[in-house]
């Protein structure tokens, strides 16, 4: 689904990321774990084509889409959920879902657009009845169920999530992973970057762990959750006690 082959890029004459290569197999849930600042946003955008990539290679299902423009990728089945959910506050939730599917619109029309819409309301059904609701008035939870719908109507299969549990409280966190983990059962390939390691692993297929723009680290989620280095830098010294609960 997807290949990274020696990917670089970052901002200005900031170099972030450095030699990344990947990949994600059809019906995975991959999740990146590491560090603020170790690169895995930029990682994201680059991929969405939102941040340039410097040198490097992109596939999407064996095609290369390095350096297309954002609107094509999603066009090449590819879609973002954005860090921070990044709605538009002052539009209504099913406006903001409908901006999802611009791309949708243009290519399949009106009725697949509307099909779409009544899938994403059958997954969040508080969403239908905040329909008409401003997405600026809603919870974290709620927001971050938009954020996921929009990204949702472009009917992508590869979705890539940054921090979606960001601000969210334990139970509403537990209810997102829920979500991912049915995406997985309906086809739907993941790239998850999370900072909540233990959570994401444990619904994971596999894992990379990220320092300083590089991958060191990679292998199986039940693996990276054994890992002993991986658990003192990433998982906290609660770690075995709450898995034991």
């Amino acid at each position: 689904m997807l290949k990274i082959r020696n990917l670089e890029s970052g901002y200005d004459k900031l170099k972030v990321l450095k030699g990344i290569s990947l990949h994600v197999n059809s019906g995975e849930i991959v999740t990146i774990i590491g560090a603020n600042g170790a690169g895995k946003t930029t990682l994201l955008n680059t991929i969405a084509s939102i941040v340039k990539a410097a040198d490097g290679e992109i596939k999407l299902n064996g095609r290369d889409v390095t350096g297309i423009s954002p609107d094509r990728i999603v066009k090449n089945g590819c879609a973002l959920v954005p860090e921070g959910r990044q709605l538009f506050p002052a539009m209504t939730v099913r406006e903001n879902l409908i901006l999802g599917a611009y791309t949708l619109f243009r290519e399949k029309g009106k009725k697949t657009a509307k099909e779409n819409i009544k899938k994403i309301y059958s997954m969040f059904p508080i969403l239908k009845d905040r329909g008409s609701q401003l997405a600026g008035t809603l919870s974290g939870g709620e927001q971050q169920m938009v954020a996921i719908g929009r990204a949702l109507m472009t009917g992508p299969e590869l979705l890539l999530m940054d921090e979606p549990s960001m601000g969210l409280a334990p139970i509403i966190v537990k209810n997102i992973f829920r979500v991912v983990e049915s995406l997985r059962d309906q086809g739907k390939t993941i790239l998850i970057v999370e900072q909540n390691a233990r959570a994401v692993l444990e619904i994971a297929d596999r894992g990379y762990v990220m320092e300083t723009g590089s991958l060191v680290m990679e292998g199986k989620a039940c693996e990276l959750l054994d890992n002993n280095d991986v658990k003192r830098a990433y998982l906290g010294r609660d770690y075995k006690e709450f898995t034991d609960k």
